[in-house]
This record gives C-alpha cells, structure tokens and sequence, in this order.
C-alpha cells in the first residue's frame, strides 16, 4: 500500500498549527507503514522528518485542482490531507481529507499571510456551507482534530458519514515535579485575530498586579499598541516571535498559560503546557473541557474579572504543585503515535487492505478521560 501524506502545508522556518500537525503525524505515521511525503517547496524538508517525498504544485496556486496528476504518477493507493481543500480532478486513489473546525464560519477574518486574492475568496468561500460539503462529499473520509468538533461537524450536518479524530499532540517529555515559580508570570501563545480575544487577557492584568503577561506569537504594530493600551503599564511583554527553545523556557518559568478564545478547534498550546506541568487557564469552552478536563481553571471568555480569579486561585498553599502534576497526567493520552494509530487504522480501512481495528475515535463514543460536555 503506497501511502501519500499531503505536507504542502508546512511552514518554512517555523510552525504554524497545521505545520505542526503536518510534522508530527506524518512522523508517527512513518514509524507504521512506509509513508511518502508531497511537498511543493524543498526547503519544507528543513521542519519534517527524513523520509521519501515526491514533488507537487503550491496548494495556494490556480494548479492546486490537478495536483491529482503528481500524485497519480507515483502511483498512490491512498493519499491523507491535514486540510480539505487538496484538488482532486483525475485522481486515481483513495483520499483522506480534514476539517479541523467550523471557526471561519463564525469568525471570516481569513489569516493575515494570505493574499489579498486568497483573503476575499475565503470570505465568499466561508458564507455558505455548500462549498466545504462539496468539498468533503469528494473523500473516502474525514477527519477532524477533536471530539468537539466532531459533534459540531455532525450537528451541522457537514459530512453524511462517520468522522474519525486524530488530534493533535506534543513531543516534549513530561515535567518531572515542581515548585511554584517565584515570579509571576502568565503566557499567551497564539494568534491575536478577534476570536482569540486577546483583549479579556490584558484587561484583566488591572486585577492581577505584580502579573506579567508574556506574548510570544509576533504580533502587528497596531495590536500591539491595542493591547498595550488595555493593560497596566509595563506589565505586557511583546516577545514577537520566540524559537521552540526559548518557548518551552518561558512556559517551564509560567505560573500558567492563559487564553480567552471564544473558538477553537483544539488547543495545542494547552498541551504543550500541561506536558511541562504549568497550569492552564482558560475560557470556559468545550474543546478545553476536552483538553483541560478537571485540572484546567476556567472562567467566562468575556470576564476578565473571572479569569483574574482563576489565575489567583493558583496562589492557595499547594495549589500551584498540586495542578501541575495533575496537568502532566492529563497531558498523557495526547502522543502522535495514538494519533498516527488511529490514522492508520482509518487508511487501511479506506484502502481495503485489512480489517482494522475500532478505536474510539471512530466508533462514536469519547474515552473515559474525555466526557463529552452537554
């Protein structure tokens, strides 16, 4: 069974979310089956692992329908994209698509590294259902990054069929037991489009005084005046951009990671955090519940009075050690090597190459750990 994994959406430099889980995953998924990258720029090469990789067009350019014709001739079984959007004309194998969230149908601000071309189409293509259900209704199946979604996915009655999720994970290993670092310092990762609502952060900094809050993600010169002006003086610290080393040393010195989204798909730095043992904060939604479960502090997205609190509850005796051992526990089941098995046991199914197991995420119910939230 000859196996493509669409890596065209790789960052060069630094990952994004979808780089990241384009990384990860085709890496697990390697360590099964031989797996064959596409690509559509050789520097990508530099963030995925050392495997066999074939050539293909820019998933952005007016070429992307016929990408099918590169696929084609290497002659692929069966093809997996972290995305839905991959063209399809002529092809001649199985196709494994993904939708990670419906947030740009609530939210149409497109991403800021788009072009302008690229940015109005988003916005006509997220007015409408019916373009992504024409898109999805071309695969032999779906997949999506957590369970939320996939209740989200059903009630819209996006996809007729079963929807398997493979969610995202971390590499790093876990934190062995720590102390409450002496200074207070929060940490925001991600984006700053209107959905994240950065601003209930920096307005509750007023109720949080000796709390620093660190901005790692690069940020816009009018965002950052924006939030600057909402906060304290002098308690925000805009790191623009920060490497992988230097993320991990500030999250490890965090009193918690924080973050209001108001939407999301998944929660990858939550994660990333838990795995390391700082607590998280976060905003009272169900995708965090499914991360977060019974270790994460929640509060109202549009309070920031009440994500103040949740923040200072981390000051009580013992309950900053006491959540940041229970938040490396809850950070095990999120591995790439359950996420590539699941995968796996999906491609093999579509493929009809043997009989595949029924792991949860494909049978219709949650694991224990991950009660589904009413």
């Amino acid at each position: 069974m000859k196996i493509v994994f669409d890596c065209r959406y790789t960052r060069i430099g630094r990952h994004d979310g979808i780089s990241r889980y384009t990384a990860g995953l085709v890496s697990a998924l390697a360590e099964l089956h031989p797996v064959t990258m596409l690509i559509n720029d050789e520097r990508q090469l530099q963030m995925l692992p050392d495997l066999p990789w074939i050539m293909g067009s820019d998933p952005t350019s007016l070429r992307e329908p016929w990408v099918s014709r590169a696929v084609n001739r290497f002659g692929a079984d069966i093809v997996f994209s972290p995305m839905q959007v991959m063209g399809s004309a002529g092809r001649r194998y199985k196709l494994v698509l993904t939708l990670h969230d419906l947030i740009y149908y609530t939210n149409r601000t497109p991403p800021r590294n788009l072009s302008w071309p690229i940015r109005l189409g988003w916005r006509i293509y997220h007015l409408s259902w019916l373009p992504v259900k024409l898109l999805l209704k071309r695969a032999d199946a779906v997949v999506t990054g957590s369970y939320t979604t996939r209740r989200e996915l059903q009630a819209a009655k996006i996809y007729a069929r079963d929807i398997t999720v493979v969610r995202s994970a971390v590499d790093q290993p876990e934190s062995a037991a720590r102390r409450a670092p002496e200074q207070r310092n929060l940490v925001y990762m991600g984006s700053f489009m209107p959905y994240k609502n950065v601003e209930t952060i920096a307005a509750a900094l007023h109720e949080l005084p000796g709390y620093q809050l660190h901005l790692l993600s690069g940020i816009s010169a009018a965002d950052r005046w924006r939030l600057d002006a909402l906060a304290p003086t002098g308690s925000i610290v805009f790191h623009d951009g920060v490497s992988e080393d230097e993320y991990l040393e500030v999250l490890r010195g965090a009193t918690a990671l924080v973050t209001a989204s108001r939407n999301e798909g998944f929660g990858i730095p939550l994660v990333e955090a838990m795995r390391v043992g700082t607590p998280i904060v976060v905003s009272d939604i169900p995708v965090f519940h499914e991360i977060g479960g019974e270790v994460a502090g929640y509060f109202s997205p549009n309070d920031p009075s009440a994500l103040a609190a949740a923040v200072r509850a981390l000051e009580a005796p013992g309950e900053w050690e006491a959540r940041s051992v229970a938040s490396v526990v809850q950070s095990r089941p999120f591995t790439w090597q359950e996420s590539a098995r699941v995968l796996f046991d999906l491609i093999t199914t579509v493929a009809g190459e043997s009989p595949a197991t029924t792991p949860a995420a494909r049978s219709g119910s949650v694991p224990e750990s991950l009660p589904p939230r009413p």
